[in-house]
């Protein structure tokens, strides 16, 4: 089931389940539900109280579909499309392996998450390959987005505590 966000193009999808007496089977992507193409597939796997980004490919920017495969997370979309009507807005949402709910962000969106369990593996698939030359981020703990992450002591990569502030994001790229 697909369900529509205030956020053009951002969609949150409820993933069909089934449950036997040998365990379970979800349907994660359709290709009719979303009609993208995602060449680029990758998981990452973390730790609890780890956050990941908020990241952005600033050429050729990627769509994402995200699902939780195993614990919990905060997903976090950071609207940036300029002539958006929810442009430096916040969407935020639980995506775990019990809802079984995924998300699609499409392009134009920075992406970050905090991983609320142990161990926590998220599967990406993207419209695009990543180009770590042309990735850049806008820090998790910018005073100007007001995120409220649901920890107090996150474990963060040096890149990310080193991101841009959004207000240094907007002067460089929102031209």
């Amino acid at each position: 089931m697909i369900i529509k966000t205030k956020f053009k193009g951002l969609y949150v999808i409820k993933n069909q389940i089934y449950n036997d007496d040998r365990g379970s089977f979800m349907e994660i992507l359709k290709n009719k539900d979303i009609k993208k193409k995602f060449p680029f597939i990758v998981c990452s796997k973390s730790k609890k109280n780890v956050i990941r980004g908020l990241h952005i490919q600033t050429k050729n920017p990627q769509g994402k579909y995200l699902t939780v495969l195993k614990g919990e997370i905060l997903d976090v979309a950071l609207d940036l499309r300029k002539k958006s009507k929810t442009f430096g807005k916040i969407f935020k949402i639980i995506l775990s392996d019990k809802n079984c709910k995924s998300i699609y962000i499409p392009e134009g969106f920075a992406h970050g998450f905090c991983s609320l369990t142990d161990d926590t593996l998220l599967l990406y698939s993207c419209t695009k390959y990543r180009n770590a030359k042309t990735e850049i981020g806008i820090k998790y703990n910018d005073k100007d987005l007001k995120i409220k992450w649901p920890i107090k002591k996150p474990i963060v990569s040096h890149k990310d505590r080193n991101a841009l502030d959004f207000k240094e994001y907007l002067k460089k790229y929102s031209k």
